[in-house]
């Protein structure tokens, strides 16, 4: 199992570049951060300065969007950093929530990511795309990479990570929803004739080591909030159907509303309908043993890769905790 760090890009940059660099030399092979440049600071400008610092690390944003950008200016992004340090970018993309609403725009539809994803990758790996209803293509490109990773919760979302992308983002440590929605990847695929093992399974959530679960559990209350915005949509488009787990849609029904100021951050006053329950289920908790314990089973279920959201009082002690006992062990 690969891990990473997830970082939002709060001023002042040089921490965001000196915190994924020390997460590099604890052990993590991959760094995050939000794409939301109207909360915090632009992403790709900070991914520069730490492609620069650090030696092997793989920087992406968790998650772009279809939305913000034109598709021609998102390839270009990745190709520059990649021909500048050798291919080290992953493009982390979904809907968009944050970065869309807060500026009074709708997610973009699946069709318009689905469409999305495939131009950003052709034109970043050099190859010549239909985009805007002209062939286009980026001539400067030299043995370009960009893996593309989807998030998604609900099935046709699951459908088209199987069918199409490099990897699946799924944004909560849930064990019982990390099986149902990695087997829905996974079936799908087959479906498609592709190799299921070829796609990356990541599970991105926040993870806390400490003794103190009630201050733990407050810090990563916020996290319930966040999912919960897609789980809402879910709910619109597929009600009570049981199309998607009870375990994923019971815990939104005293929802209301979502302030997107404190958005990602420990004291938002829009999660506190979200019971402890859901915080342990879809965090990780407690002592190193616990974490350990959690990363074993959904590593069985078939994880390749943890994201660890790192937005709570004690980020460098459970980065430093990961990198001495948690990430060796596991």
């Amino acid at each position: 199992m690969d891990f990473g760090i997830v970082l939002q890009t709060d001023p002042p940059a040089r921490d965001v570049v000196d915190g994924l660099r020390a997460a590099e030399d604890c052990g993590f092979r991959y760094g995050w951060t939000f794409d939301s440049c109207v909360l915090w600071q632009e992403p790709f400008v900070i991914y520069s300065q730490v492609l620069a610092a650090t030696r092997d690390l793989i920087i992406g944003p968790m998650v772009t969007n279809p939305s913000t950008r034109d598709w021609s200016v998102t390839a270009s992004l990745f190709a520059t950093l990649n021909d500048m340090f050798g291919n080290r970018t992953v493009c982390g993309i979904g809907r968009g929530d944050s970065a869309r609403r807060v500026i009074g725009q709708k997610p973009a539809s699946l069709s318009t990511l689905g469409t999305a994803m495939h131009v950003i990758k052709e034109l970043a790996e050099g190859r010549e795309v239909e985009h805007h209803g002209t062939p286009v293509r980026i001539p400067w490109v030299r043995d370009g990479k960009l893996e593309i990773w989807m998030a998604a919760y609900g099935p046709k979302a699951l459908k088209m990570v199987g069918e199409q992308a490099d990897g699946f983002i799924l944004q909560t440590a849930d064990p019982d929803i990390a099986r149902w929605t990695i087997g829905s990847v996974r079936e799908a695929a087959t479906a498609a004739g592709r190799d299921p093992s070829s796609i990356t399974m990541c599970v991105a959530a926040p993870a806390y080591v400490g003794t103190d679960l009630p201050h733990q559990r407050d810090q990563l209350r916020w996290f319930g909030g966040m999912v919960g915005n897609h789980v809402a949509d879910l709910v619109a488009r597929y009600g009570d159907s049981g199309v998607v787990p009870t375990a994923l849609t019971d815990y939104i029904k005293d929802r209301e509303g979502y302030d997107y100021s404190h958005h990602g951050k420990a004291g938002n006053r829009s999660t506190d309908f979200v019971p402890d329950a859901i915080v342990d289920r879809f965090c990780l908790v407690g002592p190193e043993s616990a974490h350990i314990e959690r990363l074993q089973e959904l590593k069985e279920i078939g994880v390749d890769n943890f994201a660890l959201y790192l937005m709570h009082d004690e980020k460098d002690k459970t980065r430093d905790a990961y990198g001495s006992a948690i990430i060796p062990a596991v």
